[in-house]
């Protein structure tokens, strides 16, 4: 049985960083992934995650941001407003006093470089390799993987996405939401230029979201009923596009440039725990949010950069001293992130009377009052309950 100080189960964004994370550290570590590694090569029209200024932070106290900045678009400014209504909330770097807000990456490289960066470490990665069986005992963990592998680990990360496997073999509940949404990702090549700046613009469907791509194109994020995906999937390059310029409105011209189109079904999915003895969940285990303001894979990378500081020095990483520090750092950020999302989509989708004029009022005052403003940006920067990695790792 080969043994472990930490393995990791679940080898995407948020496992490979953890992986590259915990090499720095004493650590024995091992990663799981049942997929096959992800490839290289981005497109045009790739789909891309935003990266906010802490995110950005943390890849590079990783080590890993000079290798993802070429492929990186820096958002200067975000342009918040609601169909129908002239309210509008902006922020801008400058007041952040940073060189940008965020980066729009697209997500295969930033995936491709995150594992072959994890590939240059000392941690052993078995991929494909999918879980079959977990055991916990008293100092540690087994695991059983399907080709019949035994493992053996003092830590188990679970950081295997909203369906987690690691949660449904330990019994663990979760608190779901179906948003009844799907989100249509692209991307589209519009009349005018960017100039860095991220959009989103809400409507009683859901928000419709333009962020900077290299070469004047830009990431499109259309969140829609689910009883209207198939058909909108289905229409011509030319009705997708009239649709999406009628919708998101005229800032940027008309748009000239169609990229491939996928959909995503929308939901929250809040793990009832987030540690458990020898356990902790991490990422889209721990909460998977609605896209909304771009937060959930951030949100999930502050928890790699809390887990590896406090591991950095750990005898024994799983033990239960050091999983209540983890689930203490992380509640009040997990819950605060949580409910800031699920509040924004079901304020922006609600049709009573009245609830328009408030809305409108809310991005005015969010515009015109600094303290509200300030805390606002602070929030969407993830500086709001930043691990210290993310605040070292600034510039």
């Amino acid at each position: 049985m080969k043994q472990f100080d930490v393995i990791i189960v679940g080898g995407g964004l948020v496992g490979a960083s953890l992986a590259l994370a915990l090499s720095k550290t004493r650590h024995r570590v091992a990663l799981l992934e049942a997929a096959a590694p992800p490839a290289s090569g981005p497109s045009w029209d790739e789909r891309c995650i935003a990266l906010n200024a802490a995110s950005q932070a943390i890849f590079s106290a990783l080590g890993a941001w000079e290798e993802l900045a070429p492929a990186a678009e820096p958002i200067l400014s975000t342009h918040i407003s609601e169909r129908g209504r002239f309210g509008v909330a902006r922020f801008t770097a400058e007041e952040a006093g940073l060189p940008a807000l965020g980066y729009n990456i697209p997500v295969r490289h930033l995936g491709g470089t995150l594992w072959r960066l994890a590939q240059g470490t000392e941690a052993t990665l078995l991929c494909p390799a999918r879980l079959s069986g977990l055991r916990l005992q008293g100092d540690g963990a087994e695991l059983e993987l399907e080709d019949g592998q035994r493992l053996s680990a003092r830590l188990v990360v679970a950081a295997d996405g909203a369906h987690s496997a690691v949660r449904q073999m330990l019994g663990i509940g979760h608190d779901s939401r179906d948003y009844e949404q799907s989100a249509i990702v692209t991307a589209v090549r519009p009349s005018r230029g960017h100039q860095g700046c991220a959009y989103e613009r809400f409507t009683p469907d859901g928000p419709i979201a333009l962020l900077p791509k290299p070469d004047g194109a830009c990431s499109l994020v259309w969140t829609v009923p689910a009883r209207q995906v198939d058909a909108m999937l289905g229409w011509s390059e030319a009705e997708f596009l009239a649709a999406a310029e009628d919708t998101f409105g005229e800032r940027l011209g008309r748009f000239t440039g169609l990229g491939r189109r996928n959909a995503h079904p929308l939901s929250r999915v809040m793990s009832e725990r987030l540690t458990l003895p020898r356990v902790l969940f991490a990422g889209n285990a721990a909460q998977s949010l609605h896209p909304v303001a771009a937060q959930g894979f951030n949100l999930g990378l502050r928890d790699v950069a809390a887990i590896a500081e406090i591991l950095q020095d750990a005898q024994d990483p799983g033990a239960a001293a050091l999983l209540g520090d983890y689930e203490n750092a992380r509640q009040a950020d997990r819950e605060r992130v949580s409910q800031f999302t699920d509040r924004l989509v079901r304020t922006f989708s609600n049709r009573l009377p009245g609830f328009s004029a408030l809305r409108h009022l809310g991005l005015l005052a969010m515009d015109l009052a600094p303290p509200l403003k300030q805390a606002v940006m602070w929030q969407n920067l993830g500086y709001g309950h930043a691990p210290r990695m993310a605040r070292e790792g600034q510039g």
